[in-house]
């Protein structure tokens, strides 16, 4: 009996001297704070029509459908000039005024037709009273009203003729501003003797709403670009600012010296930013005929020549997938790797990834 009690507490000593069982580490996956999920982004994979980028150069041109040559309609001295090169004017503006002997000449026959018809006028109304006092005939009524129509259609003339050189008091002609727009060319100075039978135009104003990116298209990618293709445009006066719109024209002429064909877009000025003859930089985009799957540009990571995107699953189940760019049009790139609806990080994909292979 008391062998069997030592028996059981040696037993019991040997049992506590002995190893005792480790600790488990308990490995806990890679996980976004909250505060990282709060800045970071993602965008869903999609299924697209694939679209190529063609790289062009070209200039700003002024909408010739709305650019007018201004002509002086009269010879003279230019006693003013009231604008400068790029100045904005409203339709109607005096843009110079000239002191012309013409004006006078003009204005005298307006005013002789005016006198002529009153003239006329009270020869018929002392016909009309004649007659009709047996003093004089039917004939002579009918040849005193012939003159009054006569002297109408000559003030009318003499009217339509001040109208179109604005004819008023003096010898003073003014040159108005036909459309609202900027002057872009100016050839007339103050003091400046003007011939009247001048065929170069002293003023040219250009309504700048809407303005043209003329393409210069390289002969080898004539058959690349077609009507309706979406246009990007920067100039160099704001090269982080994009300007959209579609060709609309194409010019189908060589030019020999550059063995090129200009292409042209219309794009939208309401701000003012793109000025006739600036270069311009612009790129086509051409919708093909099949799809692949498109993410943002900026999700794709180059690592070792291969290329990756960080796929979100959840906030604790990020992946990093490798796959193969397609194409990379702007701000899209065509992959294979993914499915349609995958979701990529695009902002703290860096990051991520980086922290996913520290693991």
């Amino acid at each position: 009996m008391k062998r069997t009690i030592l028996t059981i507490i040696v037993s019991g000593v040997l049992a506590g001297c002995g190893p005792q069982p480790q600790q488990q580490n308990i490995v806990k996956g890679f996980e976004l704070s909250e505060t990282m999920m709060r800045s970071t982004t993602t965008a869903a994979a999609t299924l697209q029509p694939v679209q190529t980028e063609m790289n062009f150069f070209g200039k700003i041109a002024a909408d010739k459908n709305n650019y007018i040559d201004v002509y002086p309609l009269v010879g003279g001295n230019v006693i003013s000039v009231n604008v400068e090169l790029g100045d904005f004017v409203r339709k109607g503006r005096i843009l110079a005024t000239i002191r012309s002997t013409e004006m006078a000449g003009m204005q005298k026959d307006l005013s002789d037709a005016r006198t002529d018809l009153a003239v006329a006028q009270n020869s018929l109304r002392v016909a009309q009273e004649m007659y009709e006092g047996k003093l004089s005939t039917e004939k002579e009524v009918l040849e005193a009203r012939s003159q009054v129509t006569k002297a109408q259609d000559q003030l009318k003339r003499a009217e339509a003729v001040g109208t179109i050189y604005n004819i008023r008091n003096g010898n003073i002609y003014s040159v108005v501003a036909p459309i609202s727009g900027y002057i872009v060319q100016k050839n007339i100075n103050k003091d400046m003797q003007l011939r009247s039978d001048r065929s170069d135009n002293i003023f040219d104003v250009a309504n700048t709403a809407n303005v043209w990116a003329i393409v210069n298209v390289n002969e080898a990618d004539i058959d690349k670009i077609g009507l309706g293709m979406k246009a990007e445009v920067a100039t160099l006066s704001y090269p982080d600012k994009k300007f959209y719109g579609k060709i609309d024209k194409i010019f189908r002429i060589i030019d020999p010296e550059t063995n090129s064909m200009q292409a042209r877009v219309v794009l939208n000025n309401s701000e003012g930013l793109l000025i006739p003859d600036s270069k311009a930089t612009i790129k086509i985009f051409n919708t093909e005929d099949h799809t692949a799957i498109a993410v943002p540009s900026q999700s794709i990571i180059f690592d070792n020549n291969k290329t990756y995107v960080v796929q979100f699953i959840t906030q604790t189940n990020l992946k990093i997938k490798e796959v193969k760019v397609l194409q990379q049009t702007g701000a899209l790139a065509y992959i294979e790797g993914l499915s349609e609806g995958d979701l990529v990080v695009t902002h703290n994909q860096l990051l991520i990834y980086r922290s996913l292979n520290d693991q």
